[in-house]
């Protein structure tokens, strides 16, 4: 299984609460991603729109949404923004434990690597069945 670069790396929008606007929360949002792992790039684009860009293998849109929520900071509540939200959750997640990654496992890597080799044909298997191995 081949990991492109267009699954790999997400592109979102992260929008903020239009009542809070006075607050910056965009350019806050944007200095505190700057030192996350797995976060690749983070720019606001006004003080109500973040662009973000992440490595899914390292970190989800949910986990990136649940630490600005912790800082203090209001994410947009709209219908579609939210059902937008669910959506991404829900692929990314599917995405990662098609990919091998358990929930709860922020890097994954190793894991991807490991099924990969596992897949491969390279004549590195014993045939022998488990009680044969243990035995001699």
């Amino acid at each position: 299984m081949d990991i492109t670069d267009a699954d790999r790396y997400k592109h979102r929008q992260i929008a903020f609460n239009a009542v809070h606007q006075s607050a910056g929360h965009a350019a806050k949002a944007a200095s505190f991603l700057a030192g996350v792992d797995g976060v690749l790039h983070a720019e606001a684009e006004g003080p109500l729109l973040l662009h973000v860009r992440y490595d899914l293998l390292k970190t989800t849109l949910q986990e990136i949404e649940e630490a600005l929520l912790e800082l203090g900071l209001h994410l947009d509540g709209a219908l579609m923004l939210r059902l937008r939200r669910a959506l991404y959750y829900y692929t990314e997640q599917t995405q990662r434990l098609n990919w091998g990654c358990t929930k709860g496992e922020h890097n994954c890597t190793k894991k991807v690597f490991a099924k990969r080799y596992e897949a491969l044909e390279h004549g590195c298997r014993d045939q022998r069945p488990e009680h044969w191995r243990r035995y001699l």
